[in-house]
């Protein structure tokens, strides 16, 4: 096959996460066919009567048996995949630490949310699923929220840039926006990753630019701050409250499914209720396949947001040439591909190619008299 280095590695990024999905739909379906996730459901309560306590050993089980079917796929399309093709720098142990905290944040995570879904379950059978979604929602925003002060640095280490001519740039730059910015870091991810990032996270009173120290060991101020504003151009369209809003009506609509496929089908599972926590794989199931279904729609929102916020960013700087030069070093260094079929675009790509992105670009160069 006749194809360049990176159309490979999201070729085979692609089929280990096709396969990921695949794994995960046969192991629930089958601990529901088979009967096995009603017999755990049941050493659960035998274990510990408490009904909160059995939820959280059933889910805790439940998590150790996906994650043991899901490991080798996870530690190939995050790990090998990522060395073989040059774009990690960490070493395994650091990997597996990582993977472990996420996990373990995960898990906890995991069992509030589900025994937040079975007591709404058992308190109100009837509108369960639309008190989740409300509740699932408020979760992610507060998320959104905090995740730059409580969540990024248990995997990330941030300090103040320390470069003031830098800093002014962006502060004035932010100004100019009218998207005012709490403080300006260095993210440290040169150990784990060569890939270069920037973003403008949190909301509110947590809001920070973060600036990989890839791409400040690597790139000119002008370069920087063309990407920079490129992420204001997201926070002045409001594309993370418009994300969110998409994001809830997807969630709304998935919890739904849910409720229906388990009013159609605990009887047959031979589920002891519909507030029987060993229907949890169906409810996965069924959650699940909306929001797969709902991914290109998302991808599709995404890659307007995108083209809108590069619009901005040549407005707002006016620097066109440092926009080009940065798309290229960035789809260069981070390895993105540079001709998805149209397949694959709508399918997986939340940011349109890069190609694409110059080509518009150069629309905005001054043109010769």
């Amino acid at each position: 096959m006749n194809e360049d280095k990176s159309a490979r590695y999201h070729r085979l990024k692609r089929r280990a996460g096709l396969a990921s999905a695949l794994v995960t739909v046969a192991v629930l379906g089958g601990l529901l066919l088979t009967g096995a996730s009603a017999a755990l459901a049941r050493a659960a309560r035998v274990i510990t009567p408490s009904p909160a306590a059995s939820v959280a050993l059933y889910v805790v089980a439940l998590a150790a048996i996906l994650e043991t079917a899901l490991f080798p796929l996870v530690f190939y399309r995050t790990f090998s995949l990522e060395r073989r093709y040059g774009l990690s720098s960490g070493g395994v142990r650091a990997w597996i630490r990582d993977y472990a905290k996420a996990s373990l944040i995960g898990l906890v995570v995991g069992v509030l949310a589900v025994e937040a879904v079975y007591l709404l379950l058992t308190e109100s059978p009837a509108w369960w699923w639309l008190l989740a979604s409300g509740l699932f929602v408020s979760a992610m925003a507060i998320v959104a929220n905090v995740a730059p002060v409580l969540l990024l640095p248990l995997f990330y280490k941030f300090r103040p840039l320390e470069d003031d001519a830098l800093r002014a740039r962006l502060v004035d730059l932010s100004a100019r926006a009218g998207v005012p910015v709490l403080g300006i870091y260095e993210w440290a991810v040169g150990d784990k990753t060569r890939r270069a990032n920037a973003a403008l996270v949190g909301t509110g009173r947590t809001r920070r630019i973060i600036l990989s120290d890839t791409l400040l060991a690597a790139y000119s101020e002008e370069e920087i701050e063309i990407v920079m504003a490129h992420e204001l151009g997201h926070h002045v369209h409001r594309d993370i409250l418009v994300a969110l809003v998409a994001e809830s009506a997807a969630l709304t609509t998935a919890f739904f499914a849910a409720a229906c496929a388990l009013n159609a089908s605990w009887r047959g599972l031979g589920l002891a209720s519909p507030a029987d926590v060993a229907g949890l794989p169906l409810l996965l199931l069924a959650a699940g396949g909306v929001m797969r279904a709902a991914t290109p729609l998302a991808n599709g929102l995404s890659r307007r947001n995108e083209r809108r916020a590069d619009r901005y960013a040549l407005t707002l700087t006016r620097r066109p040439a440092a926009f080009i030069s940065a798309m290229k070093r960035l789809g260069a260094q981070n390895l993105a591909e540079e001709n998805p079929s149209r397949a694959v675009l709508w399918l997986f790509h939340t940011h349109p190619p890069v190609s694409q992105r110059i080509e518009a670009a150069r629309q905005h160069m001054p043109r010769a008299t």
